[in-house]
């Protein structure tokens, strides 16, 4: 960590930091989330979905984790918030995850270097690469992407995008895609993976969950009928109080 400065905490059991740190050589920038205690606690990597603008952390979500107890960074990644670099959807930006998990697991009040990792949306196949790559206690990815060439096909509003940061369409440049796909990897996840997903989901359908739940020797599994991209703040707050009990229950034996 290169700096911590405080930012105003929407809640007051609960400080709050914008942090500049180290990832593949360039200053990166994301948020520090701590119990207002000085207790030591599981480390949460929270990583957003969403590039650029879209989707950028908010101070409120990482909050609500911390206040469950849990020590959390959320990496904004390169580019972003005067950060250095520029986001490539799961290409080189991993290294702000992986940089992030190394900094908590670093972290003096993270118990044990106990280090959980959570992604929602395009921050699901951040998650899932991460997993393979680092020793994650567990895995939770709720709406989340796991198939780069997937997210082509269906999103047809961010195909100008991804063409444009990733160098192509699938047709052309087809290993980048499949390097942004960790799905033929996941089965190295050996920590205990929680998936959540919403079966009317249009942003991130259901069928990425689907191919990830196959790829995985075992898995935690929530769907939603009813539901597509965004729960009710109700049914939220319940949902994020169950990942809570979930990582701290079975991420105990890993490290």
């Amino acid at each position: 960590m290169i700096e911590r400065t405080p930012y105003p905490s929407p809640n007051p059991h609960v400080r709050l930091y914008t942090v500049v740190y180290k990832s593949g050589g360039l200053r990166v920038k994301g948020f520090l989330a701590e119990p207002l205690d000085d207790e030591q606690h599981d480390g949460l990597l929270y990583l957003r979905g969403g590039i650029k603008s879209v989707g950028m952390v908010r101070p409120a979500r990482i909050a609500e984790f911390a206040a469950e107890g849990f020590i959390v960074f959320a990496p904004f990644y390169r580019g972003n918030r005067g950060g250095e670099g520029n986001e490539d959807f799961a290409g080189e930006d991993r290294e702000d995850a992986f940089s992030g998990f190394d900094l908590l697991q670093d972290n003096e009040r993270v118990r044990n270097g106990r280090v959980h990792v959570f992604g929602f949306s395009r921050g699901g196949v951040m998650a899932i690469l991460t997993a393979i790559y680092r020793p994650v206690s567990s895995l939770v990815t709720w709406g989340g992407v796991s198939d780069m060439i997937l997210t082509y096909k269906e999103r047809s509003d961010m195909r100008r995008m991804m063409k444009r940061v990733i160098g192509g369409s699938p047709n052309k440049v087809p290993e980048q895609y499949d390097w942004r796909t960790p799905l033929n990897e996941a089965a190295m996840i050996t920590a205990p993976v929680f998936i959540i997903h919403g079966r009317l989901d249009d942003n991130v359908s259901v069928e990425h969950a689907y191919r990830l739940e196959k790829k995985l020797n075992k898995a935690d599994i929530l769907y939603f009928n009813e539901y597509d991209h965004y729960i009710p703040p109700a049914v939220n707050r319940k949902i994020v109080g169950k990942i809570a009990v979930w990582m701290k229950e079975k991420g105990k034996g890993n490290v």
